[in-house]
């Protein structure tokens, strides 16, 4: 067992590399290359589908399979957490169920359409395979709740029936060159696309966050998949519920910029593997405030876990870490984290990677704890994740702590990879590593270290939208509380993570469950706690050592728990184990009182 286990393990440390791997050989700043081979019609040779690609794709099963059902798992350890103490107060019921009281102690759900189970936790897996034949299975917000895009040459309604160019899926005048059951199309002067469907004026300006173009395609030349795909939203969103489009999203494929990246992208799929890629669109010569236009303007979609919210297009400058002019006993100065535990998040977008791209501003207490030798000009590196609760101090796991380097904390950034405007770098002064800490070959206990930041005045990192603190906790949260952890994966012992901030949603697990000879036996003391999905997943398997498990509370994000240790990675009941911040709320206020 790796006692400093370094949350994102191999199954998702692999998908990340081979993704951020592909982006470094790519121009972030610019339109792509256009210099691949050529094929016999005078068009680049990309990795589009040929019939025999559709036909051997598992995916594009010809009909039902048994193998692909409406089980979700044996949740009932799940279901046992969440048991309300008043049967129908809090209602149990899901997705808008009804609670009757049943008996002294029991209760039954009312379940709405399509969903059921215990507590209408379930719903039916609409987009089963085969469900489409050859063809896409995109998701709507209106009965039948589905509908199928058909892979040229299948033909719509079941995508079962081959049509070679007839009808001709070539537009604005592009010619259909059939090659057995192939076809490729040959657009007049202008026109590119596979389908000869982006004009000559289908471009992007700045990092093409108003991209409203439709090209459709990846820089390899792979088909988008719809942004309604079941792919995209069976990962925990309500396909059922519909919303007002803000971000140019909607029941189309065509290439979008939703999250801040350097320039449109899009999901595809790889076998059962959602991936994503940068689009093969370009950048406008001249900056203009004419938007391309040509992709319907839907009116609804079905729901992503989170809605995004209104565009925001600024930056905000860089700012200092300390600016010893200001003192809190300033009548003219900033008021500084008055609050705490409120992100200010610009909008929020799903990344679905088994974890969640963290949108800018949404968990402004998340700092990277980084280090280099003492004296040394070389530069920092990461190692771990840590939390900001004051202007001047951060929490982070004990086992993080080198009393031989020198440390630096990072925060309102999302890269690694990258200096962002809204990011400040704060040098450490010292740090205080809980008396207890121990490690033992099963086990690390009382894994907390307060890092003190430089500043002057009691007044260190500056609060903005992007650096807020987190609130400590007053007491211990019910078992089955869902919370966030987040972090990076770059660690002391590994380099692979993602350079991208992600989070993910656990469940808090109670003590006795965790306890349990085939999960962690008597190991666990109250130091520590649970929190995951015992059946296993990458979930529990995200963010730093040291970062931040926070839960809300009213509203208000409270620090419950810091990234200690674990077994194995994702593996069936060996969830993440947590530093229970509330043991240590005494030590915390004392440490700090104490420092000058």
């Amino acid at each position: 067992m790796n006692l400093k286990l370094l949350f994102f393990c191999l199954v998702f440390a692999v998908l990340l590399l081979q993704v951020e791997s592909k982006q470094k050989h790519k121009d972030k700043n610019g339109p792509p290359e256009r210099n691949g081979k050529r094929g016999k019609h005078g068009m680049r040779d990309k990795k589009r589908l040929k019939y025999k690609d559709i036909v051997e794709d598992i995916i594009f099963a010809a009909s039902l399979d048994d193998d692909d059902d409406d089980d979700q798992g044996n949740m009932d350890w799940l279901l046992d957490l969440q048991e309300p103490e008043g049967r129908c107060n809090p209602n149990p019921c899901q997705n808008d169920g009804v609670c009757e009281e049943k008996g002294r102690r029991g209760y039954k759900c009312d379940c709405p359409k399509p969903f059921k189970g215990r507590k209408c936790e379930k719903r039916p897996r609409i987009c089963r395979r085969g469900k489409c034949g050859r063809g896409e299975c995109v998701l709507t917000s209106t009965p039948p709740f589905y509908e199928c895009k058909c892979k040229e040459p299948f033909q719509p309604p079941d995508c079962k029936v081959v049509a070679v160019c007839e009808p001709n899926p070539c537009k604005n005048g592009g010619q259909c060159i059939q090659d057995g059951n192939d076809f490729d199309c040959q657009c007049p002067e202008g026109f590119s696309g596979r389908f000869c469907h982006v004009g000559p004026d289908d471009c992007y300006v700045d990092d093409g966050e108003t991209y409203r173009g439709v090209v459709s395609e990846t820089d390899d030349g792979i088909d988008c998949l719809y942004w309604n795909s079941h792919f995209i939203l069976e990962g925990g969103a309500d396909p059922f519920n519909s919303f007002e489009d803000k971000d140019g999203l909607g029941p189309h494929n065509f290439c979008r910029n939703p999250d801040g990246e350097p320039r449109p992208w899009c999901f595809y799929r790889r076998g059962r593997r959602l991936l994503w890629d940068y689009c093969d669109v370009a950048q406008c010569l001249q900056t203009t405030e004419v938007v391309p236009t040509g992709d319907p303007q839907p009116t609804s979609r079905p729901a992503e876990t989170t809605p995004p919210t209104a565009v925001v297009t600024e930056k905000e400058p860089a700012v200092k870490p300390t600016d010893p002019s200001i003192t809190p006993g300033d009548p003219s100065a900033p008021k500084q984290f008055l609050t705490c535990g409120m992100p200010q998040p610009k909008k929020a977008f799903t990344r679905i990677f088994g974890g969640l791209k963290v949108s800018p501003g949404a968990i402004p207490w998340q700092v990277s704890v980084q280090e280099r030798p003492k004296n040394s000009i070389s530069p920092h590196r990461p190692i771990c994740g840590g939390v900001l609760i004051s202007s001047c101090w951060v929490l982070t796991a004990a086992h993080c702590i080198d009393k031989s380097k020198e440390l630096q904390v990072v925060m309102g950034s999302l890269s690694l990879d990258r200096v962002e405007p809204t990011a400040q770098t704060v040098e450490v002064e010292s740090s205080i590593v809980h008396e207890n800490y121990r490690e033992t070959p099963e086990a690390v206990y009382n894994d907390i270290a307060l890092l003190r930041l430089k500043g002057t005045d009691g007044f260190c990192a500056n609060e903005t939208q992007y650096v807020k603190t987190a609130c400590l906790p007053d007491a211990q949260l019910p078992d089955g509380t869902e919370c966030t952890i987040s972090g990076w994966g770059a660690t002391e012992t590994s380099e692979y993570g993602s350079n991208h901030l992600l989070e993910a949603d656990v469940l808090l697990i109670g003590q006795e469950k965790c306890s349990e000879p085939k999960v962690y036996g008597k190991v666990l003391d109250n130091s520590m706690f649970c929190a995951g999905y015992l059946q296993g997943g990458v979930d529990s398997c995200q963010g730093d050592s040291g970062g931040p498990l926070t839960c809300k509370e009213n509203n208000t994000s409270v620090v419950h728990g810091l990234v200690s240790w674990g077994d194995k990675c994702g593996s069936k009941n060996k969830p993440g184990v947590y530093t229970r911040v509330t043991e240590f709320l005494n030590w915390i206020k004392s440490k700090m009182q104490a420092s000058p």
